[in-house]
């Protein structure tokens, strides 16, 4: 059982870093990032097509992440 955990474990890691890279930017620099929070602040979303497909992605990923690296702990023991 804990080979299989460590298996989904590592193919959901390199997923998930696919899909991060994947990922457009969605600013540059200092200036970006500070103009970047203000819109994100005040409700300006410009994640569409893709990019929202491949956040909504990223979030699914993430969580199966962190519930595989919790099973891999639980069924080492």
């Amino acid at each position: 059982m804990h080979a299989l955990v460590v298996t989904l474990l590592v193919i959901v890691s390199i997923g998930l870093i696919v899909v991060v890279l994947l990922q457009a930017g969605k600013s540059a620099g200092l200036s970006g990032s500070i103009s970047g929070g203000a819109e994100q602040l005040f409700g300006k979303q410009k994640a569409r097509g893709i990019d929202l497909i491949l956040h909504r992605i990223t979030i699914v990923l993430s969580f199966l992440f962190f519930i595989l690296a919790i099973a891999v702990t639980y069924f080492k023991v």
